[in-house]
């Protein structure tokens, strides 16, 4: 139960790609975990551009200010993927803002801010694994188990799930009631 995140990866950059994007950015905060780099390398193949991964740690303000001096840098680059929307997405948003041009933005996972700025139209989507599924589900299946000797027989995706705009105050609202 869960999400792979190549495949997450991957599935964003065919969407980026889709929506125009030519040359993109993947703001990875922790290069060397693996679960990271998978995402990165799903979005590079998905994307099927040019992409460069810029490492940072794990600092907003650094991170705003490495993405801005990339933006400012390449005038080519159109598309920031950020891997964590809290700690990546909201400052590589706020960075193409400032930039006063035209940069989709998307970001793994989901921040009640983030959320509010692809509500507000500042960012394109955030790729949600779903957690309340992989809570939920897990126990299900062992409920089924236990019962009935019935059980999935390989993975079980819960992601990636992109959320965009139509869905986006969805989320916030189901977020608040404490389901999503």
């Amino acid at each position: 139960m869960g999400q792979d995140e190549y495949d997450a990866g991957k599935a964003a950059g065919e969407k980026l790609a889709s929506m125009g994007g030519s040359r993109g950015l993947c703001v990875n905060h922790e290069v060397g975990n693996v679960a990271l780099d998978l995402r990165c390398s799903g979005f590079a193949d998905g994307f099927g551009n040019a992409v460069t991964v810029l490492p940072t740690t794990n600092d907003p303000a650094e991170i705003k200010a490495k993405v801005r001096a990339a933006l400012d840098s390449d005038q080519d680059i159109d598309t920031v993927m950020a891997l964590g929307a809290g700690l990546a997405g909201e400052p590589s948003a706020e960075a193409a803002g400032e930039s006063g041009r035209d940069v989709m933005v998307a970001s793994f996972d989901l921040s009640a801010n983030f959320l509010q700025m692809i509500v507000d139209g500042k960012a394109a989507f955030a790729i949600d694994q779903q957690q309340f599924l992989q809570g939920y589900l897990p126990v299900a299946f062992l409920a089924m188990n236990a019962e009935y000797g019935l059980m999935p027989g390989g993975n079980v995706p819960s992601g990636p799930n992109l959320v965009t705009a139509d869905k986006a105050g969805q989320v916030i609202d189901l977020s608040a009631k404490g389901i999503r």
